[in-house]
């Protein structure tokens, strides 16, 4: 690390204090951008990146809301506007136990690489509750939504900031949240993205991150002339990314090995296939249950309080937390014969971790990269949103496939080095900072 780049994130670390999530991101970034920055003057005079680590704006408020006893239950809410240089601030609500404001900012950091990868004019931010969705009622759900969106709305809106759904935010609490800020405001806009498709949602968005993953896999497949059919692939995470890239590996002629929980996972030697992973959506989408279920009806091998990264496997594909595989967990990847590790999940993969991907120079792709087409397929809801229109699912999954492909064309040509070498990592993070550069140098220092 050169003296630039460890005095910018003491900088940083010193103003942040204590948040250790928004301090890794930050690093991660910065390794590979200052050395850039460092040859193009015009960013470096401007201070591009340190306004870059500073949000926007933040807005912390509090969400009171009755629970089915009739008890008064409080939780906090947030929202961090993180850069709006190039659109209106666009990224997800995340309720989960583990929200706080180091996790948020990291996201809305990453968000706003990622955001600008997708080469759609959309602005970075994130927020959420420390709201647990889990074993809540519906009624008690819906409160919490409308208590949150009672003070949120002050906030966004279609040409100012676009919120759209993260862990612990699905099609059920979009409803709610639309639903009250529609009776707020008195206005039917496109302030809310992932809305269902009868009111405004996009065909194509519940599968978006998932399908976006695999496409982007298939092209760093393409690399080395090879694709999907017969690789074996473990993923984590049970959720929305992961059924989907679940599906889309299915489809290609893949083996897909494991999927996960919060308490352990499942390995399925004979692969799950469609079938089996319909039984999965309706077990987490509508039953809420705990993957455990499908080892005892399929009769296949559970390990709980584990990751499934000790599978043998071709490709994995870290779909379910930040930090969820370390650097033990990469060096069994790549001792049992992993070529290709792509994050669905936002940070999956600690530094180490990455460090180990690079240096044995497999295919590793950053979720800034890798898992952009979710809020590419938000951006073109927002598109339909304004038109008043609908694109068909065709329509949408040829342009998020097309996106996906540009994505990978921008790695390419910020990540490759003289000996062919791809490090994606380096040409996501530079790709994504050229666009926010020049947008923010075009408008002054604002």
């Amino acid at each position: 690390m050169n003296e630039a780049i460890r005095h910018f994130i003491q900088k940083v670390n010193e103003r942040n204090i204590g948040e250790p999530e928004f301090l890794q991101a930050v690093s991660e970034v910065a390794e590979s951008l200052i050395p850039y920055i460092e040859s193009q003057s015009q960013y470096k005079k401007s201070k591009i990146l340190e306004r870059l680590v500073e949000p926007e704006r933040v807005v912390i408020f509090r969400v009171p809301w009755l629970d089915d006893k009739g008890e008064v239950q409080v939780n906090r809410g947030f929202r961090v506007q993180m850069n709006s240089s190039i659109g209106p601030f666009k990224g997800g609500l995340r309720f989960h136990p583990s929200v706080n404001l180091s996790v948020l900012k990291f996201l809305a950091f990453e968000q706003a690489f990622k955001n600008s990868l997708t080469g759609l004019p959309i602005g970075a931010g994130k927020g959420g509750s420390d709201f647990d969705p889990k074993g809540k009622s519906e009624n008690e759900v819906m409160k919490f939504c409308q208590s949150f969106m009672t003070e949120l709305y002050r906030h966004v809106g279609d040409d100012i900031d676009i919120p759209a759904g993260d862990i612990g935010v699905g099609k059920r609490e979009i409803g709610y949240l639309f639903g009250q800020y529609k009776r707020i405001t008195g206005t039917f806009n496109g302030v809310l993205t992932g809305k269902g498709y009868e009111w405004g949602g996009s065909l194509i968005r519940p599968e978006a991150t998932g399908y976006g993953l695999v496409y982007f896999v298939e092209e760093m497949l393409k690399m080395k002339d090879d694709t999907l059919v017969g690789k074996k692939v473990t993923i984590s995470g049970s959720g929305n990314v992961a059924q989907f890239a679940a599906e889309k590996c299915i489809e290609k002629g893949a083996k897909v090995l494991t999927m996960s929980d919060s308490e352990g996972f499942i390995y399925d030697p004979a692969g799950i296939d469609q079938a089996k992973l319909e039984y999965i959506k309706d077990l987490k989408d509508n039953l809420r249950g705990r993957i455990k279920k499908y080892a005892t009806k399929y009769k296949c091998e559970y390990f709980p309080g584990e990751r499934p990264w000790k599978i043998k496997c071709d490709i994995a594909l870290p779909n379910a937390t930040q930090n969820e595989l370390d650097l033990h967990d990469a060096k069994t990847l790549i001792k049992n014969g992993c070529f290709c590790v792509a994050e669905g999940a936002n940070m999956p993969c600690t530094p180490e971790a990455i460090a180990v991907f690079n240096k044995a120079n497999i295919f590793y792709a950053p979720g800034k990269a890798a898992n952009a087409g979710g809020v590419a397929v938000s951006g073109l809801e927002m598109s339909q949103n304004s038109q008043r229109y609908s694109w068909s699912r065709e329509e949408v999954d040829n342009k998020l496939k097309g996106i996906m492909q540009d994505i990978h064309q921008l790695c390419l040509k910020y990540g490759k080095d003289p000996h062919g070498h791809i490090n994606y990592e380096k040409g996501a993070n530079i790709g994504g900072f050229v666009k926010i550069a020049e947008a923010m140098l075009a408008q002054g220092v604002v």
